[in-house]
């Protein structure tokens, strides 16, 4: 039997939201019984003709469809973009109306994450931009409750919308304890939610 899996979605530019995304998997795969899938998407060029390579040089390869179709929870993340997602995890998401028709998604966790490079960056805007597609696509909605003590102790990042990153002016300011700690308390919940659900669609 095939282990399910959560798909782990992401765009990075600098690199600080790839780094949520592996601490989301390492959360994740906390939790028996599930794993997870680590894909990225392709930048959007201005240049309409511009085609990306099929795989990219380095890092995960790109999403397909069926990563989502297939998948039993999504965690999505992307950068801030003025207080919004980034033009290319839209763009994909934009793609997935064929998903949307077939009602592949519904009642199915998810959750985001974000980073910014200022300290009050649009973190919790751009967490809010992403959920409207999910719940457009009938998704159960998990953010991080007041039960990871972490919450209470953050100063950089962390929400009750979802995991967060202060990345700082350069994008190089690593990962802090409770930033961690909070997008893996994230990642598991996530996990446990996505056997709970599967197990109720099987009965």
């Amino acid at each position: 039997m095939t282990l399910p899996y959560i798909l782990v979605l992401y765009y990075s530019r600098s690199g600080a939201t790839r780094q949520l995304a592996e601490q989301m998997v390492a959360g994740i795969e906390e939790v028996d019984g599930i794993g997870a899938r680590l894909r990225t998407v392709p930048a959007v060029s201005p240049e309409c003709a511009a085609v990306a390579e099929d795989i990219p040089a380095e890092g995960p390869v790109y999403a397909s469809l069926d990563d989502l179709r297939y998948c039993s929870g999504l965690a999505l993340g992307s950068p801030t973009r003025f207080g919004n997602m980034a033009a290319a995890l839209k763009y994909f998401l934009d793609s997935t109306s064929t998903l949307w028709m077939n009602g592949a998604l519904i009642d199915k966790p998810a959750t985001a994450f974000t980073s910014t490079s200022s300290i009050h960056g649009g973190q919790e805007s751009t967490l809010l931009s992403m959920v409207n597609p999910l719940l457009h696509h009938g998704m159960v909605y998990a953010g991080i409750p007041y039960s990871a003590d972490e919450m209470f102790q953050t100063t950089t990042g962390g929400t009750p919308y979802g995991g967060s990153h202060y990345a700082g002016p350069n994008n190089d300011r690593a990962l802090d304890t409770h930033e961690q700690a909070l997008i893996r308390f994230q990642g598991r919940r996530l996990g446990r939610l996505a056997l709970a659900l599967d197990a109720l669609h099987h009965d």
